[in-house]
């Protein structure tokens, strides 16, 4: 019954787009039983992706008990499908195998992800060892993603992920958990931004407040073409589990108040890693909504 629901799509005019415009939603041929989650637009009309990684059997790869997380990179098809997608190349001397999201530099030559510490950069001192940390690397031919280093303003006490950059390159968003002082996090996570500085430094980070963050959860920030900050909350009031929000960044820096988007782009599942293309006519989401094919499933949409 399940290889019957293999795609579905609605037309529907939505409170909150125009009223003149129609949202058409797939579900993508890609997804599987596996979660795919963590979207971001890479060069060359690609994205990357978030999945557990297959082994040469086409069992789910594990290490140490738990699933290889890794990042895919798929082609995007005329009809918006992702296509040729396969596991991008990380160097195995970076002890990397569990990695919850990334993203690339806007020039494409430094690839920031978010995974745990380990025997390489393992830092002095008492954390968590489930806590999470932004690291960047450089790709060398016949490596891969090599040559990873722990970004300057992240505290091993604190977790940290969902790297983003805004569109000039200037602002990297991200969320974390980090405690204290007037940028202390409201709730269980909150999305931050740091200032990425002509010599590569970074400015320590800012977070983005009440307009923004909530006391409970916020995730996969996503910064559009026309400045607006698309992610996730399981706040109150929603729809069901997460769902995904918006607000304007004014010219000024500052954030209009979040507004959740309506259904069916949210649903009562959870609804989240909202991404759109520059001129705002077509993106993708993750979902866990009914009559998916597996866990998170990414959705493609267009809107005319």
């Amino acid at each position: 019954m399940r290889q019957l629901i293999c795609f579905f799509s609605f037309l529907v005019y939505l409170v909150g787009f125009s009223q003149s415009e129609k949202v058409i939603i797939s579900n993508l041929k890609l997804n599987d039983k596996r979660p795919h989650y963590s979207l971001k637009y890479a060069q060359r009309n690609k994205v990357i992706f978030t999945s557990y990684l297959l082994a040469k059997n086409g069992k789910i790869k594990k290490a140490g008990g738990s699933p290889v997380v890794t990042i895919f990179e798929g082609s995007i098809s005329s009809g918006g499908e992702i296509i040729n997608s396969k596991p991008i190349q990380i160097d195995s001397k970076e002890l990397i195998s569990h990695v919850t999201s990334a993203t690339f530099s806007i020039d494409g030559k430094h690839l920031f992800l978010a995974a745990h510490y380990n025997s390489k950069d393992k830092l002095k001192g008492d954390f968590k060892a489930t806590n999470f940390t932004i690291k960047v690397g450089e790709y060398i031919a016949g490596k891969g993603w090599t040559n990873f280093k722990v970004l300057p303003f992240c505290k091993a006490k604190y977790s940290y992920g969902h790297p983003v950059f805004s569109p000039d390159g200037k602002t990297l968003y991200f969320i974390a958990n980090i405690r204290g002082g007037k940028e202390t996090t409201k709730g269980g996570s909150d999305i931050f931004k740091v200032n990425v500085l002509d010599d590569g430094a970074y400015s320590e980070p800012k977070n983005l407040g009440t307009k923004v963050n909530s006391y409970s959860r916020e995730m996969f920030p996503f910064i559009s073409a026309d400045n607006t900050l698309y992610f996730s909350s399981d706040r109150a009031n929603g729809y069901g589990g997460f769902d995904l929000y918006k607000c304007r960044i004014n010219s000024n820096g500052t954030f209009e108040e979040a507004i959740k988007l309506p259904k069916p782009i949210n649903s009562v599942k959870d609804d989240f890693n909202y991404i759109i293309n520059e001129s705002n006519s077509s993106g993708y989401f993750s979902s866990k909504r009914l009559k998916g094919k597996g866990d998170d499933d990414i959705y493609y949409f267009t809107i005319n």
